[in-house]
């Protein structure tokens, strides 16, 4: 596991080029991604900045094969060979399950779930029989190693329900991160979050992504935020453009900030 100050490797992860997409609106189609390239390296974060409605959420739901864009090219170059992003129906839902984290703004946690069985749950998608021993074993530690690196270990067993804001999005993110996936897709998780919590979670967002080596495309409005990814990318009316290198650089908040955050 590597050092969360490690920086990016320069093996590109995610690869879109030329991807557009319309939408019917009315009487006439409505372009919402316009002619889009770009790359994301192994353990490189992307922030995508931008007004509401310049295509910035649809970007993350063509690369982690929400929708299907008309033209373009969509790959995760994956350790296991090239994944076609553009999947559909059954064969995307196996792409997502195998490759992809999503990070929502709304953490949609089950209610009726602890915290650890949130995240267990991710491995028993798509199956029709229990996993073996072995495997649920397995899921159980990688919960807890993921509790932990979110900082909440020794919190398994507990409801999502007495949870605050910003422990629910740290929940959100390590269910996320529990089929360890190459591809993590994070947009506006911190939205709803006070300064100190959306800091903190920002922080985490930057430390497993270098922990774990994902490639991060991560939508923010915030500028604090995106100055924290390693470049940064501006969508306006479905055309994104490379501002360059983040102010920020990913660099890692202090670990007593962190800690005193961790409790939101």
């Amino acid at each position: 596991m590597a050092d969360s100050s490690t920086a990016p490797d320069s093996r590109t992860a995610l690869h879109i080029s030329g991807v557009g997409l319309e939408v019917v609106d009315g009487s006439a189609k409505r372009r919402i991604l316009d002619d889009v390239s770009l790359d994301v390296n192994r353990g490189e974060i992307v922030a995508v900045t931008g007004p509401s409605g310049s295509g910035k959420s649809t970007l993350l739901a063509v690369a982690g094969c929400l929708q299907t864009p008309y033209t373009g090219v969509v790959k995760l170059h994956s350790a296991d060979g090239d994944v076609d992003l553009t999947a559909r129906g059954a064969a995307a839902a196996r792409v997502r399950r195998e490759h992809v984290g999503l990070v929502f703004q709304q953490p949609n946690l089950l209610p009726a779930l602890t915290v650890r069985e949130q995240l267990i749950v991710m491995t028993r998608l798509g199956r029709i029989l229990p996993p073996p021993a072995s495997e649920r074993r397995r899921a159980r530690e990688r919960a807890a190693e993921l509790l932990e690196s979110v900082g909440l270990a020794g919190m398994g067993d507990r409801r999502v329900s007495t949870l605050s804001g910003g422990q629910q999005a740290r929940v959100n993110l390590a269910r996320a991160l529990m089929n360890e996936p190459e591809l993590l897709l994070v947009d506006e998780p911190t939205a709803a979050l006070d300064r100190a919590s959306a800091e903190a979670v920002t922080d985490l967002i930057v430390d497993v992504t270098r922990r774990y080596g994902a490639a991060t495309l991560y939508v923010t409005h915030d500028p604090g935020q995106a100055e924290r990814a390693d470049r940064v990318m501006e969508m306006v009316d479905g055309r994104l453009t490379d501002v360059g290198g983040a102010a920020g650089g990913g660099a890692a908040t202090s670990p007593e900030k962190r800690e005193h955050a961790a409790a939101r």
